[in-house]
């Protein structure tokens, strides 16, 4: 089969076209995801800041044990780990 320059050419632009628009749609997500990334690494660490804080204020009131200290903490973290999955997800 023989087949027209110009056919040629259109069908060689289609599939650049095609190309290029994958390439950016895909550049486009992957900032979209480098943000949401970085939104919840300063999710994680304010939680982290806030479960210390947390602790240091339990241990000076001294109304609780230590351990009961220790599992506020554990929630403090786990609240925020569950904060920085909605936003990764």
């Amino acid at each position: 089969m023989v087949e027209s320059g110009c056919g040629r050419w259109m069908r060689t632009a289609a599939m650049l076209a095609a190309a290029g628009l994958l390439t950016l749609s895909g550049g486009a997500l992957a900032t979209t995801q480098s943000q949401q990334r970085q939104q919840g690494r300063n999710v994680n660490q304010a939680a982290k800041q806030q479960a210390r804080s947390t602790k240091v204020d339990c241990r000076a009131a001294n109304e609780k044990s230590n351990a009961q200290c220790r599992q506020d903490k554990r929630n403090t973290k786990q609240e925020g780990r569950q904060q920085k999955r909605n936003i990764k997800y």
